[in-house]
Formats: structure tokens, C-alpha cells, sequence
């Protein structure tokens, strides 16, 4: 089995995300080759809490500049995840 820790790699803040969380959904960004059903027994380990649903999508790389060089970002996969009514919510802000 893999290690949660290299599945969920971060918590994704932002102020879409933060809306999200008070109805118990938490966006991460997670490693591309997995799948739900390794999220959700990640975010159960790591947290200790119990987990709904999860979505997924792949978000496409952009194009950007710096002056006349032309590059991409980095593919990467986010996943939505949303808790049981009877989950405690996650904290993020511990250290704020």
C-alpha cells in the first residue's frame, strides 16, 4: 500500500475552496495516477475522519512568457473531497 503522504501532496486555499469548506468540502492537490478510492482511504488515515464522496479532475497545463521565452505549468489533479455530517472539519490554520 502506498503512503497517504505521497497521495495527498497539499491543501489547496483559496477563497473558492475556503466557501467550500463550510459545507465539509476540502480541495487538495493530489498525485495524477491516483485514484478515488486511494484519496479517500488517504484522507481518512491522515485526518481520522470519515469521507462521503471525492471528485477528481485533471487540471491542463497554461501557457505562460517570460519576456519572448514561451513555457508551460505543471499537469497536475485536484480532488474534491466532502465529509460525513458526522465528521469533525479539518484544520488548516493551526499555526495562524
Amino acid at each position: 500500500m502506498k503512503n497517504p503522504h505521497d497521495i495527498i501532496l497539499r491543501p489547496i486555499i483559496t477563497e473558492k475552496t475556503t466557501e467550500l469548506m463550510k459545507n465539509k468540502t476540502y480541495t487538495f492537490e493530489v498525485d495524477p495516477r491516483a485514484n478515488k478510492i486511494e484519496i479517500r482511504q488517504a484522507v481518512e488515515q491522515i485526518f481520522g475522519v470519515r469521507v462521503e464522496k471525492v471528485n477528481t479532475l485533471n487540471v491542463k497545463p497554461k501557457t505562460k512568457r517570460v519576456g519572448r521565452h514561451v513555457g508551460r505549468t505543471k499537469a497536475w489533479k485536484k480532488a474534491y473531497v466532502k465529509l460525513t455530517a458526522d465528521s469533525k472539519p479539518l484544520e488548516f490554520y493551526e499555526g495562524v
